[in-house]
């Protein structure tokens, strides 16, 4: 199944999934750009740059079979498998970037708002009863897969 027919199947969670791969790449770029800012800035972007590392593990599956990671990281990755608890995650991680807001106004704010937008995907499939389907392309089971 190509990336085009994953979009065209109208689950919010292959909608999810993508804008949180989006905000990967955000949340690494904004997190280095905003270290070297005010004092109070700072813990901010570091908290940003993790939630990048988070967000690689939680949207591509494949990496926790090739990266060697403890069983305790595992065992935390794993509890975001439904909808409703990459939901909530995607919320605390926007809510922080939100309180971000108290150094003064930063580029902080487009993560905040793509994990929010990531968040929001994923509670709208969750309240539509949509299973969780990852993105073939992402190394997830792909939906082909689970309609066999």
């Amino acid at each position: 199944m190509t990336l085009a027919e994953e979009f065209r199947t109208r689950n919010f969670s292959i909608y999810g999934q993508w804008t949180g791969v989006i905000c990967i790449f955000l949340c690494f770029a904004l997190g280095i750009a905003n270290i070297f800012a005010p004092l109070l800035r700072i813990p901010f972007s570091i908290v940003c740059l993790c939630c990048a590392f988070i967000i690689v593990f939680i949207e591509v599956p494949f990496l926790l079979r090739v990266c060697p990671t403890s069983s305790k990281f595992d065992d935390f990755i794993r509890r975001f498998t439904s909808n409703y608890m990459r939901a909530l995650i995607y919320t605390c991680m926007s809510a922080v970037q939100w309180v971000s807001l108290v150094s003064g106004a930063s580029s902080l704010i487009a993560a905040a708002v793509f994990l929010l937008f990531a968040a929001a995907f994923y509670l709208l499939a969750a309240l539509k009863h949509q299973d969780f389907i990852g993105s073939k392309t992402l190394g997830g089971q792909g939906i082909a897969q689970m309609i066999v």
